[in-house]
């Protein structure tokens, strides 16, 4: 019996009916965050049908990748990404959400082997202005936007964002509806763009609701990771 089929059917029928209540039926793309996860744990959510995997890290994910490169699958680049790891990343991955300065366009763009399509790529936005997170300014936007439309070898999707983890759902909420402002407002920029990511295990039903596309979920589908010992 696959462990993690009940946990997926139930997560995708969330997703559904908060789309649905949003006016816009199947607008909300699952991405399982599978860092820390087992090439085995992926194959079998894999398995109960989730094509699509979020990593934070480009040397944790590069041998999962290798290890389940006959299951077709899709890799999201989503957390950090240093400069020297650009290279890596557009050869490896089908998705970068964490692009949020110019060094790193041109290096994606010069990286990205010619026999595979262009790399779709997210801007991140740092939407609350936090100093410990990374991303964007929102005036910056528009610069990083064009800098990336530029690039043959780049394919400019939209933008993602990991709000502050306020206890207050209607903080988080502003945040969502914020990011869905500056969307909107590149879209008229970029007409092509299709993919606004926000929203993880806790709050992703408020993120669809403000219009995210796209929803970044972990321990909901695979549980809680385990606690290494001490001692």
């Amino acid at each position: 019996m696959n462990p993690y089929r009940e946990a997926f059917a139930g997560i995708l029928l969330a997703v559904d009916n908060a789309s649905r209540a949003a006016g816009r039926p199947n607008a909300g793309r699952l991405l399982a965050v599978s860092k820390t996860r087992t090439p085995e744990e992926i194959a079998a959510l894999a398995g109960a049908g989730q094509d699509a995997f979020g990593e934070n890290y480009v040397q944790e994910a590069l041998p999962k990748i290798e290890a389940l490169r006959d299951r077709g699958l899709e890799w999201h680049l989503i957390g950090h990404l240093q400069s020297n790891k650009a290279d890596a990343a557009a050869r490896a991955f089908d998705w970068v959400q964490s692009v949020d300065r110019p060094k790193l366009v041109a290096t994606l763009a010069r990286h990205r082997p010619a026999g595979l399509p262009p790399l779709n790529v997210l801007l991140q936005v740092n939407i609350d202005d936090e100093t410990s997170k990374h991303g964007c300014r929102p005036q910056d936007l528009d610069a990083l936007a064009d800098a990336v439309a530029a690039e043959s070898r780049l394919h400019l999707r939209g933008l993602m964002a990991i709000p502050a983890p306020h206890a207050d759902m209607a903080r988080r909420r502003d945040a969502f509806h914020a990011m869905r402002k500056l969307f909107d407002g590149l879209q008229v920029r970029h007409p092509g763009i299709d993919t606004l990511s926000m929203g993880m295990s806790e709050d992703f039903v408020p993120a669809i609701e403000e219009g995210a596309t796209m929803v970044r979920i972990g321990s909901a589908l695979f549980g809680a990771r385990a606690k290494k010992e001490t001692g």
